[in-house]
């Protein structure tokens, strides 16, 4: 097949693009600029868009499931997941300048003002704010982007603020790169899975929900209850593309892959038909083609998982203030992730009782894929009644924490 024969002109096989020092000058050039939506792919929150969010990610969470259980909660209703504007787009993801050079989602750093509701409708301020260049053991020369995100319900109301970074690795170096050359698939033994699925079944027991957990109570070094997600299968990503609602199909590929044929290539795996390049993440084939070992698991759905291993331990009154993580290893199909943490600090900083957390993603191998971070305001025994003077010199009245 000739592309001369064809509507849609794309190259056989990812393209091979390359990081010049001209496609680094254009891509810094726009740093400042507001980027277009990248779907949206959903906008509106409902209590189905929340529920099936959930069900990509794996929460059983019943404040974000359960309308029942939601009702008598503080909120007095069902509210969404913190990170359910993934289902508008991923922050960070490699969607500007470097044609043809392989994007890998590396990282968000989350801060959360206001809680999404049924009803509520999500509208994105998405803008350029760095590029860095860097030495990487698997593609010689990378490119990391970084984009700020403020995410706003139909009010305009702020809800949330998200830093969100990718790498660009040039696809042919990476492919060519021995640093996953030893990756060897890891095989379980029964009694492994038998634990896996053990904590992976036990986990609604152990989400803090309704019991409350007060600053008082808390300890710094204190250990958070582990989540596991795994071992990951074809089913697990592509539930995680329902929930987010990710896909196009036939004629809508075609189109997308007219206007922006850097990304698309005809696959031989499926008969010359017209795939994105991240379907690596679903295809041994294709993952191999662009660096990585084997098909590899969707960046934003382990952000997730590392917030809620949060959620699930600080309880419905509490509140997320801000979580972060980075993508630092593959997450291949057959590999098992647990989400650790624990409490590094206890303070109290403008009247409010906090908790920063230390939190990471490992493997079964021992390797840690993911480190991250979160902060936690949680409720507090012990407060005062001095008044809180707010930038104008109005005493507001609240109640503070001793």
């Amino acid at each position: 097949m000739t592309d001369s024969q064809t509507n849609v002109q794309v190259s056989e096989g990812p393209p091979e693009g390359r990081i010049t020092e001209e496609s680094i000058a254009a891509a810094r050039a726009m740093i400042g600029t507001y980027l277009r939506p990248e779907g949206p792919y959903m906008q509106d929150i409902g209590i189905d868009s929340i529920r099936n969010y959930c069900n990509g990610i794996g929460d059983l969470n019943p404040l974000f499931r359960d309308s029942e259980y939601a009702r008598r909660s503080r909120y007095a209703s069902l509210v969404a997941h913190p990170t359910i504007p993934m289902i508008y787009g991923y922050i960070g993801r490699t969607r500007w300048g470097f044609s043809g050079v392989h994007g890998f989602f590396a990282g968000n750093d989350w801060e959360f003002f206001r809680t999404w509701r049924p009803g509520d409708r999500i509208n994105c301020l998405e803008r350029v704010v760095g590029v860095v260049t860097k030495t990487s053991e698997l593609s010689g020369t990378l490119v990391l982007q970084y984009t700020e995100a403020l995410f706003l319900n139909q009010k305009d109301d702020l809800m949330a603020r998200t830093l969100g970074w990718c790498t660009r690795h040039e696809r042919r170096a990476a492919r060519e790169s021995s640093k996953h050359n030893d990756r060897q698939e890891y095989e379980y033994t029964n009694e492994q899975i038998a634990e896996i699925e053990t904590l992976e079944l036990d986990e609604p027991r152990k989400i803090r929900g309704s019991d409350i957990r007060y600053w008082q109570d808390v300890a710094e070094g204190e250990q958070m209850q582990p989540i596991a997600r795994g071992p990951l299968t074809t089913t697990d990503l592509k539930g995680f593309h329902v929930g987010v609602g990710r896909g196009h199909t036939h004629a809508l590929v075609l189109q997308n892959a007219q206007r922006h044929p850097g990304h698309y290539f005809r696959s031989k795996d499926a008969g010359g038909g017209i795939e994105y390049t991240g379907i690596g993440h679903q295809r041994a084939t294709s993952a191999r083609q662009v660096g990585a070992p084997s098909a590899y698991d969707y960046g934003p759905a382990r952000m997730a998982w590392l917030t809620t291993l949060v959620t699930n331990w600080m309880g419905d009154a509490a509140f997320l203030k801000r979580v972060r993580g980075e993508m630092r290893r593959f997450n291949l199909v057959g590999d098992t992730t647990w989400c650790k943490g624990k409490v590094s600090r206890k303070y109290v900083q403008d009247g409010y009782a906090l908790v920063d957390l230390e939190i990471w993603a490992e493997n079964q191998r021992g390797e840690v894929s993911a480190p991250g971070l979160a902060t936690v305001m949680l409720p507090s025994r012990e407060i005062s009644h001095r008044p809180v003077v707010d930038g104008s010199g109005f005493e507001l009245g609240l109640p503070t924490v001793r």
